[in-house]
């Protein structure tokens, strides 16, 4: 099997937004100076005066306001464009460390001023509630942009986040949600450097299917997490609870994903016809640059 990157670009250039369109080139292989700063530029569009990012950066969350799944997204793109550093990545963890709850979680959403089209869930979240789920999808991706930046690496409000992920996770006696279990792994396999991590990452182990398939409870129909959403990276701690031939396997499906258009699609719900665009493309990056850092 193969894919067609030119059927990729073309159907970035027809439906991805700017950003999507920057890091696709990154994905590719256009791994340049110029390229990086191009990504980093691209999110300023999202940020807000107080340091956070809104304005739809989380495609099913549009409202204006700084929210932790723009953190999320934000932290995600300037991890990409590593080894180049955002000037305004420290201020963003500053804005994480004014909404962190005393318990050192972040609440999964922040209230919205105006919730059109936004997804429910992010609309009804109980903003005095910590989530495990935002927490550690958040702080996975500061971990990630914290290998190129020293200022992000020695930051409080990581160290904060990292150990409320590190106490809700050893709390989890059951199999829990699957986009907990998900971004769960995903946070563990970054921080590795605290020998925790490694721990847990065991702790977990019993609850990731062989085939590392992961069915929503609640979602669309056929959503499923799949092996390459949490263990995307070779060579890294969290592959070793993972069988090779399921890695092969995942590695199949994702190459199968992609459609006449050129892109990849999503399998859960869309609140907007621009967030199911938006998620296409964000998807069709990620599995670009999926495959081709597992040789194919």
């Amino acid at each position: 099997m193969s894919i067609d990157l030119s059927r990729a670009a073309s159907f970035m250039a027809a439906y991805g937004r700017v950003l999507d369109r920057r890091r696709f080139e990154l994905a590719r292989g256009n791994d340049t100076a110029d390229t990086r700063a191009a990504v980093l530029a691209a999110i300023g569009g999202y940020r807000n005066p107080d340091g956070g990012y809104g304005w739809g950066l989380e495609p099913d969350l549009r409202a204006r306001e700084s929210q932790p799944g723009g953190a999320l997204h934000a932290l995600e793109a300037i991890a990409d464009a590593a080894p180049a550093t955002s000037p305004h990545a420290v201020a963003l963890l500053d804005w994480l460390q004014s909404v962190t709850l005393p318990d050192g979680g972040l609440p999964f959403a922040l209230p919205l001023g105006d919730p059109t089209a936004c997804a429910p869930f992010w609309v009804q979240a109980n903003p005095r509630e910590s989530s495990l789920q935002i927490t550690a999808a958040v702080a996975a991706q500061a971990h990630r942009a914290a290998r190129s930046d020293e200022n992000l690496r020695d930051h409080p409000w990581l160290a904060t986040a990292t150990r409320y992920c590190f106490e809700a996770i050893r709390a989890i006696d059951e199999a829990p949600f699957a986009y907990v279990l998900s971004f769960a792994l995903q946070f563990l396999d970054v921080a590795d450097s605290h020998p925790e991590a490694h721990e847990l990452l065991e702790h977990l182990a019993p609850y990731v299917p062989p085939d590392g398939a992961v069915p929503v409870a609640g979602g669309a129909e056929g959503e499923t997490l799949h092996l390459l959403d949490f263990a995307p990276e070779p060579g890294r701690p969290v592959r070793a609870l993972l069988d090779d031939r399921a890695v092969a396997d995942d590695l199949d499906r994702l190459e199968r994903g992609q459609r006449p258009d050129g892109g990849w699609a999503v399998d859960f719900t869309s609140y907007s016809p621009a967030a199911e665009l938006e998620w296409r493309g964000h998807t069709t990056v990620r599995a670009v640059a999926v495959l081709r850092m597992n040789g194919r």
